[in-house]
């Protein structure tokens, strides 16, 4: 099993069918031309640059053809890809970098003045760049290297690690979520399953491409279909929906919103569309109801996490049945397990809690599609991954017939337009003007983004401070979409006898708001 031969299966099937269509640049290539650019890659880090199975491959560029050539290429000669997350500000990429120690960055040129910056800040063996504007050091590479199959790609087998995701935790430090060839396929059987592939569709990536769901895209390429890459944009997932006769993506709550809100969106053909699956975080129902009317297509929920792909789905029958007045709240469910998942709550001694719709625990998967563990992090892996079952941090509670509704997330994560933000990084962030005493982050309904981040923020006695000075103070410190939304002010926050904060006190009237106005 290795997640590299992707492409050289299909290759091997039809080498002239499209691979991969970059919208942004305009180029388009076949999987005989994909499988060259593999080879080529997985021979260059071997032999030209003289990397080790295990090796770490940072990658630092939007979604483009050449990220997936590295994914592919690393994943055939047993090497480890590294994607950044391009949003993050130099010092927490450095973070990052130190804790996976890559042998080898590339980035696109458009990153070319924050690596400039990476340099002066560690040491890294080899630096290549692609793209117009770079040294062309990427594309040199590939020319001058053999096209051969790698030798070394005999010997890289299922549970070989093939990918390192970075997400935040409750201590706000970085934590690299670690999937080996195996763990990714897994994810895609699931995948295959639930959005029902078939050798047919066209697959358009919406999301960005160090995310998980890039493994989506990877199992539409697994059954020979193309796939569309684009940075996404309303105007743009439509028109592209309409030229590359898209059949299936998958959008968030602010993707699906944007769309629907074009004033030419019903002018768009999007016949092709065959499901669009919903996942990243809350979707109120009415946005659910409008993206069933306005989309010609079946729609699915995939609820998951970067250290276990998608989890659990709710079907597209459930979302049909839930409209006609059938079961209708569970469409605030996140469905049932998935095919190759089990899924069961618990209480802290982990003791499955009953299918009474109202007894919470913490939601539990048992899958081979979860990863094996953080990166050089044992500790938390041990904390995480407990006699087989990976404890992920939400609260829901299930009916009698396994659908779950998430009631609460055990580390006050927040899901901002299908960003993770964690209320700790934001929290730091915030105390860093002198005049905070005491903060709390929580995340609020919102129908654009899923959920915004708010502070309520008590000011030091004597101090004063502006809604506008707290986010300008945070924003230093944050990429963009971490800094708070909106800002409010109070005396003292709520909290337990033993001194802790209690969000939840804070955090529920929004929500209880919102529900009314379903």
């Amino acid at each position: 099993m290795n997640i590299g031969n992707i492409p050289a299966k299909a290759a091997r099937l039809n080498p002239a069918a499209e691979a991969l269509i970059d919208v942004d640049s305009g180029r388009r290539i076949t999987f005989g031309v994909l499988e060259d650019h593999v080879c080529r890659l997985g021979n260059a880090l071997v032999d030209t640059l003289a990397l080790s199975k295990g090796d770490r491959v940072a990658i630092l560029s939007r979604n483009s053809i050449e990220y997936m050539e590295i994914y592919y290429a690393c994943a055939r000669v047993g090497m480890i890809a590294q994607p950044l997350n391009w949003r993050l500000g130099v010092p927490e990429m450095v973070r990052i970098l130190e804790d996976g120690e890559p042998a080898v960055i590339v980035c696109s040129d458009e990153y070319l003045e924050v690596t400039g910056e990476l340099k002066g800040q560690i040491s890294i063996a080899n630096w290549l760049s692609f793209g117009a504007n770079s040294d062309g050091s990427y594309e040199k590479l590939l020319a001058e290297s053999s096209a051969a199959e790698p030798e070394v790609a005999a010997s890289v087998g299922g549970d070989d690690p093939v990918l390192i995701l970075y997400t935040g935790g409750t201590t706000g430090e970085s934590k690299g979520a670690l999937h080996t060839h195996r763990s990714l396929y897994m994810g895609m059987i699931n995948q295959t399953v639930a959005e029902r592939v078939v050798p047919g569709d066209v697959y358009m990536l919406t999301g960005q491409m160090f995310h998980i769901p890039v493994a989506l895209a990877m199992n539409y390429q697994a059954h020979g279909c193309p796939v569309v890459l684009i940075n996404f944009d309303a105007r743009l997932a439509l028109e592209t929906i309409q030229k590359e006769r898209v059949s299936a993506f998958l959008g968030i709550t602010t993707m699906l919103n944007w769309m629907m809100a074009d004033e030419k969106f019903s002018e768009f053909d999007l016949s092709s569309l065959r499901n669009i699956q919903y996942g990243g975080g809350p979707m109120p129902r009415s946005v659910v109801a409008a993206a069933l009317e306005a989309f010609p297509c079946t729609i699915i929920q995939g609820y998951g996490q970067t250290e276990g792909m998608t989890m659990s789905f709710l079907s597209q029958e459930d979302h049909i049945l839930a409209l006609s007045g059938e079961h209708a709240e569970r469409l605030s469910s996140c469905g049932r397990e998935g095919f190759v998942t089990s899924i069961r709550l618990a209480d802290p001694d982990g003791n499955t809690v009953p299918r009474d719709g109202k007894t919470p625990g913490e939601i539990l998967i048992s899958s081979e599609a979860n990863m094996v563990g953080y990166w050089r992090r044992p500790d938390l892996t041990e904390q995480t991954i407990r006699e087989g079952w990976m404890w992920t941090g939400d609260i829901a509670v299930w009916d009698e017939d396994g659908y779950v509704f998430i009631v609460d997330r055990a580390r006050d994560m927040i899901i901002s337009g299908g960003e993770n933000i964690y209320s700790t990084q934001v929290e730091a962030a915030i105390h860093q003007h002198p005049a905070v005493l005491e903060s709390a982050v929580f995340g609020v309904p919102d129908d654009q983004w899923g959920e915004a981040v708010k502070a309520v923020v008590v000011l030091k006695p004597g101090q004063s401070a502006t809604e506008q000075d707290i986010i300008a103070a945070a924003a230093a410190h944050l990429a963009s979409y971490q800094k708070p939304r909106s800002v409010d002010f109070v005396d003292s926050l709520p909290k337990a006898p033993t001194g802790k904060i209690l969000k939840r006190e804070l955090r529920d009237p929004y929500w209880a708001a919102a529900e009314k106005q379903v």
